[in-house]
């Protein structure tokens, strides 16, 4: 199973940027162009939190499990 990062689809749909995302968060641009990327290899828990606070989502709204 592989897990895929749905972060940049959510941005899109929401209409905001990498780097709004970022500022709101306190995460790191780099670390969220990684996750829409999908090319993170860590994931805290606390920055997903953080992330479904301020686009007022769920986890599953970010993630998702999907057959190799």
């Amino acid at each position: 199973m592989n897990i895929i990062i749905k972060l940049d689809s959510l941005l899109l749909a929401r209409n905001m940027s990498q780097n709004e995302l970022s500022r709101l968060t306190g995460i790191r641009q780099p670390s969220i162009f990684e996750m829409c990327a999908n090319k993170t290899k860590h994931l805290p828990l606390k920055n997903l939190a953080k992330i479904c606070e301020v686009l007022e989502c769920q986890i599953t709204d970010i993630l998702e499990l999907v057959p190799e």
